[in-house]
């Protein structure tokens, strides 16, 4: 495992907390000898969320009921759950803003699902939103958030994002003490 990218002026930000690619993707490498094969390659939405319950089942452990991730152990034998998630919750509280450390990223969450990237900044009065189409837009340089061709995307991501919102007990009402801050 290692840690995420940074922009340095990608987007016009700097900074590794942003929902852009260059700071989501994070490389995970795992040597398995019998297990994994070398040079395989998966593409399954894994999270840092799976690594506490892939410790525990491989320590044969008890993986507690709340515990909002879900072991890779099958993914990585090769055999990828129907039920695994088909969307990645991202959530960014934002940061206090002061002499000494800013970097000015601001609150926001989004999901994606692989293809399209649904981003929402939602903090004082400010209400934006984001959508990039990857297959068409690997940069993420062209917010088609408003284009009509993409409404039932948006109608789909938002649902989506509302009902992981819910499953990982995160809202924007408990990000108030970290927006109180700006």
């Amino acid at each position: 495992v290692a840690d995420q990218g940074f922009l340095l002026g990608e987007h016009g930000w700097y900074d590794k907390r942003w929902m852009y690619e260059e700071c989501l993707k994070t490389p995970l490498l795992v040597r398995w000898p019998g297990v994994t094969e070398a040079g395989q390659v998966n593409r399954d939405i894994v999270s840092n969320l799976d690594f506490a319950p892939m410790f525990l089942d491989l320590a044969g452990a008890r993986i507690p009921s709340d515990m909002q991730g879900s072991s890779i152990v099958p993914i990585l034998k090769g055999d990828t759950p129907e039920s695994w998630r088909k969307n990645f919750y991202y959530q960014h509280h934002g940061e206090p803003r002061n002499d000494y450390y800013y970097h000015g990223v601001p609150p926001h969450d989004g999901v994606t699902n692989g293809r399209y990237k649904l981003i929402h900044y939602k903090y004082d009065d400010v209400d934006e939103w984001e959508l990039y189409d990857r297959k068409k837009d690997r940069n993420e340089m062209r917010n088609v958030y408003n284009d009509p061709e993409y409404s039932d995307v948006v109608t789909d991501l938002t649902t989506k994002l509302k009902e992981l919102r819910i499953k990982y007990k995160d809202s924007k009402e408990l990000d108030q003490k970290y927006i109180d801050q700006y």
